[in-house]
């Protein structure tokens, strides 16, 4: 027996400390994807939508862009703001994307910190063909019969039809194992601690960009043990890595938990998971981790001698994140005028905008911008200098908004003769955001840049947090929501359980939501 619980959150979560996270674990710009639902994602943008935006002569006019209001159609505000901050396109195969460049750079700022992360921790990168037999799927009962409604089958080969039929990964256990099977032989062997970044295809009914598409990057971990004790610890270290990482580097604070055996990986003993509570209050899934236990090692017969010479089937464990967590992110933080990126995780961290309106202004401004820019630089900030002329300021204001970039640097003829800018925050609109008179001198300006960037990393955090913790609207679990069991957290609120339905005693508080 399960308690229910759907109130705040606030009771038995909080954020992880650097320590103990193991135990907690009408805005400008329109191009709308104009398909209304997710399920449609796959059509084509018709030929209007795809046109480039042409600048008028007065370069005063801003493009017809509109991005949906957060609160008047949640998944329409979405796909606008995928569309503007141009994060990716629709593939010409229905249910598949295009990452574009900045959507891509936000994937590769996730694969940065945490490759890190995994050789930290002893892991090698590695790489598994895409190509899996089909007989290798069929040897996990549980496994074949979770993912056979999502297989992509290949039959036919070089023009003939294949003896044996292939899949295109949708996950590498069962070729892990095959390969696994011939490199551990003895408990020297062991522990074996690899990962690959990879794509893997699922042959999904409905999708949404980033979050739930046929093809998706992902990396995926597996490791092998000669002890279940070092299997669960494995498999709880790496979810405590994608702990630390949505609080740190995304600035969502995920719930940490277990996942009801229900809803655990085909062919897993246990699964552990990251749950982040989205802006229309739904749950996303947002990274998992394994622990297989023996169900793959006896499937595929993969042994190894103990120490005493005995034959023994390894302990294994899998874990993976993928391109998923950009919905995230988008979903989060992003609010009426676009994007919203953590600084951690933003490919363009500070944008400076020139500012000037005759011509012999301009290149006393742009010098001067350029020399911020190269200052910055070399201090390790990620910045952009927008010196194109074919804009007005204002425009590039609200351009550079739309793309979630952290801090803005504003640089007239004005600012240069008093040797200052201006600076002014993604994470606060108007007036209230700016700073006037930061002084232009390196050490001072990029000693100011990096304390603001702290202060909007800890602000989007805490946002999300009280956002999470909101008991305005509490939940209720009813049979007509479709909400599941997304995990048992780790931390359980204390004294008596008793379950919301029956009101018998229960063991354990679970978290109910509906999710993407």
């Amino acid at each position: 027996m399960v308690s229910l619980k759907l109130s705040s959150f606030t009771h038995f979560f909080s954020t992880p400390s650097t320590t103990a996270i193991s135990h907690r674990s009408p805005i400008i710009l329109r191009r709308r994807f104009r398909q209304p639902l997710a399920a449609n994602f796959s059509a084509k943008a018709t030929a209007a939508e795809t046109t480039k935006d042409k600048v008028d002569n007065s370069k005063n006019k801003v493009p017809d862009r509109v991005i949906t209001p957060r609160s008047q159609d949640f998944n329409a505000w979405y796909l606008d703001i995928i569309a503007h901050a141009e994060l990716a396109d629709y593939g010409p195969v229905r249910g598949t994307m295009v990452i574009r460049p900045y959507g891509y750079a936000i994937w590769e700022s996730i694969q940065e910190y945490l490759n890190v992360k995994f050789k930290e921790t002893g892991h090698s990168n590695m790489y598994f063909p895409q190509f899996i037999p089909y007989s290798f799927i069929e040897k996990e009962a549980s496994h074949v019969e979770g993912f056979s409604p999502e297989l992509a089958v290949v039959t036919i080969g070089g023009g003939k039809e294949l003896e044996e039929k292939l899949v295109v990964r949708p996950t590498s256990e069962t070729i892990v194992n095959h390969m696994f099977t011939q490199w551990i032989h003895s408990y020297r062997d062991l522990p074996l601690l690899i990962n690959q970044w990879a794509n893997v295809t699922r042959w999904e009914m409905r999708t949404k960009p980033f979050v739930r598409t046929l093809e998706f990057l992902w990396q995926e971990g597996h490791t092998a043990h000669s002890t279940p004790e070092e299997a669960e610890n494995e498999a709880k270290q790496m979810i405590d890595i994608y702990t630390r990482f949505s609080y740190e580097q995304a600035a969502i604070p995920v719930i940490t938990g277990r996942k009801s055996k229900v809803e655990t990986f085909a062919g897993a003993c246990k699964t552990y998971t990251i749950e982040a509570m989205m802006g229309d209050r739904k749950a996303l899934q947002a990274g998992t981790s394994h622990n297989l236990g023996q169900n793959f090692s006896r499937a595929f017969d993969t042994q190894f001698t103990d120490e005493n010479g005995q034959r023994e089937y390894i302990w294994q464990t899998s874990w993976a994140v993928s391109t998923r967590f950009v919905g995230g992110i988008i979903m989060t933080h992003g609010d009426d005028a676009g994007l919203m990126l953590p600084p951690k995780i933003a490919p363009i961290q500070v944008v400076i905008v020139p500012i000037w309106k005759k011509d012999d202004e301009k290149m006393t401004v742009l010098n001067a911008a350029l020399s911020v820019k190269e200052g910055l630089q070399n201090s390790g900030i990620k910045v952009k200098l927008d010196d194109s002329d074919q804009r007005t300021p204002g425009w590039k204001f609200n351009f550079w908004e739309m793309k979630g970039v952290p801090l803005r640097i504003e640089i007239g003829p004005r600012d240069v003769s008093s040797a200052s800018v201006v600076l002014s925050r993604r994470d606060i609109p108007g007036k209230q955001g700016k700073l006037f008179g930061i002084p232009m001198e390196p050490s001072i300006l990029e000693a100011c840049v990096k304390d603001k960037l702290d202060e909007i990393q800890s602000s989007l955090l805490e946002r999300a947090i009280a956002f999470r913790d909101s008991d305005e609207d509490e939940l209720k679990v009813k049979e007509e929501t479709g909400a599941t069991i997304r995990c048992f957290p780790f931390e359980q609120p204390q004294g008596i359980k008793r379950c919301l339905m029956t009101g018998d005693p229960a063991e354990e508080v679970a978290i109910f939501a509906k999710s993407y």
